[in-house]
């Protein structure tokens, strides 16, 4: 017979192909197409996501991008996790999140996987969710920077991992996180540079 670990990795590889496809459907760029919002690419920051379709002017289309965009990341972990056990949720969710940020039907350019990485914070642990995006809501709310409270919720999802009693998770949200960093990198220099727009402008970079 052949040990399991040689019979996992493909299955884990598959989850992982899943997961990544999922998570490559663009539909912030779906959504704005079919209402006749004009392409996203040439629009504000030309992200594919929800702070960006927000810039159209369309509350709607923005939510339902949000709904979507993070409901992919978790039905990846969920799907994954019921199907196949914790290590291809996480798999999965990852996976989804990288298919986000670069999907093969946009060359590789995507959104900045915020939406996806607090949905799959919350099928991976409620609680671990639950804590992300209030730590967005509250970066939010004070400073009025997506950007930054996109940073500070990825950044602090470790720590809430930790303190929430799922450390074997943390792994994951580290790389994660790092992610959100490095897609965050020209927002940092904006941030730095005093030029980043705040939440609620329709136009701008």
């Amino acid at each position: 017979m052949m040990p399991a670990i040689e019979i996992a990795l493909p299955l884990l590889a598959l989850w992982a192909l899943a997961g990544y496809l999922l998570g490559s459907v663009p539909f912030g760029l779906v959504i704005a197409r079919a209402l006749g919002l004009g392409d996203l690419r040439a629009i504000g920051s030309g992200n594919i996501g929800a702070t960006n379709v927000l810039r159209t002017g369309s509350k709607p289309a923005a939510a339902a991008t949000l709904i979507l965009d993070s409901g992919k990341g978790a039905a990846a972990v969920l799907v994954a996790r019921a199907l196949a056990g914790e290590d291809a949720g996480q798999i999965a969710g990852l996976a989804a999140f990288l298919g986000h940020c670069f999907p093969v039907w946009l060359r590789f350019r995507g959104g900045k996987g915020v939406a996806t990485f607090l949905g799959l914070l919350i099928a991976l642990a409620w609680p671990l969710g639950l804590a992300a995006c209030a730590t967005w809501l509250v970066t939010a709310a004070v400073t009025r920077f997506s950007s930054l409270a996109a940073l500070v919720a990825a950044a602090l999802s470790p720590l809430w991992a930790t303190l929430l009693g799922r450390p074997d998770t943390a792994a994951l949200l580290m790389a994660l996180a790092l992610v959100v960093l490095w897609r965050h990198r020209e927002n940092v220099a904006r941030l730095r540079a005093g030029t980043e727009p705040r939440i609620g402008r329709k136009t701008g970079r």
